[in-house]
């Protein structure tokens, strides 16, 4: 069994969340909810550019091999929407320093994977990555990219 949890940070800390909980919140905020230690969706406003979703691991798309469990990422649009997030919570207007955040974060971000072209051979794991096989280190990894602290769960 894989690692579950969803988080909420409010623009000052985190707190546990539910993920279908209404989200009546002040702007800006960024909520995490990791599945299965294999997808995390990061639902952010305000969303800038990007559409407000974006998915580390795997897109539900492509998890569950259905078309009609995710809209299709565009991931340059949602990393331009994270960008935007984090410079308004930090307070960065420079468009240098956001052109570099902008490539450190859509390195971290999942596309939509074609069905069967997602196979795991048993030698290839022993070659990944923590971040590539536990979406909670990916996860953890990509808020410190954020400039963001970690929820106590995801930094064990």
């Amino acid at each position: 069994m894989g690692f579950f949890g969803t988080y909420l940070y409010d623009g000052a800390h985190w707190l546990e969340y539910e993920p279908d909980q209404e989200r009546d919140l002040a702007e800006p905020w960024l909520m995490v909810n990791v599945y299965d230690s294999d997808s995390a969706t990061l639902v952010y406003r305000p969303t800038g550019p990007g559409a407000g979703v974006a998915y580390l691991g795997y897109t539900p798309r492509t998890y569950f091999e259905d078309p009609e469990a995710s809209a299709p990422i565009d991931v340059e649009r949602e990393a331009a929407g994270l960008v935007s997030w984090w410079s308004q919570v930090h307070g960065v207007a420079e468009d240098a320093e956001r052109e570099v955040k902008g490539r450190e974060l859509h390195a971290y971000l999942a596309e939509d994977i074609a069905p069967g072209e997602v196979e795991w051979d048993e030698e290839d794991v022993d070659q990944l990555d923590d971040t590539e096989i536990f979406v909670e280190v990916k996860t953890a990894r990509f808020l410190g990219a954020l400039d963001l602290s970690v929820p106590d769960a995801l930094s064990r």
